[in-house]
């Protein structure tokens, strides 16, 4: 190997990358006697909150899924594993489902999109709500 290359694959390799995950597939959810469960994570599953089951993402990583067909979308959070030559793309809970518009259909076609820290804080954040003067009210 010449300089060139050990420098590319060092560059490729060490340096941290600053492109987030995005993807076209099919979800589905979970089913209700899943509910209790352990997840790979080690948390249990709980359908009411907005969680998800993907291959390859990293525990704790925040995704935008976006039902395709109707626009609605929620912010899930990775916490299980799924196998990779299932024919969904992502696994969502039971509450993540419905907001989305899932439940009836059982497997839709959604984009997915990584959301960075900075996106994921302004989420949990409460909205800045300006307050009312009552001084006209007199």
């Amino acid at each position: 190997m010449n300089i060139c290359s050990l420098i590319l694959v060092f560059l490729l390799n060490y340096l941290p990358s600053n492109a987030l995950y995005s993807a076209e597939g099919k979800a589905s959810f979970y089913a209700d006697r899943m509910h209790g469960q352990r997840t790979a994570s080690g948390e249990r599953y709980d359908k009411t909150k907005l969680t998800a089951a993907h291959a390859t993402l990293a525990f704790d990583t925040h995704v935008r899924v976006t039902n395709r067909k109707n626009g609605k979308s929620v912010i899930v959070r990775i916490n299980d594993r799924m196998p990779k030559s299932r024919l969904a793309t992502i696994d969502l809970s039971r509450t993540a489902a419905q907001q989305i518009d899932l439940i009836q259909t059982g497997i839709a076609a959604v984009k997915l999109q990584e959301l960075d820290a900075a996106e994921v804080a302004q989420q949990d954040a409460p909205a800045d709500v300006s307050e009312v003067t009552l001084a006209n009210k007199d």
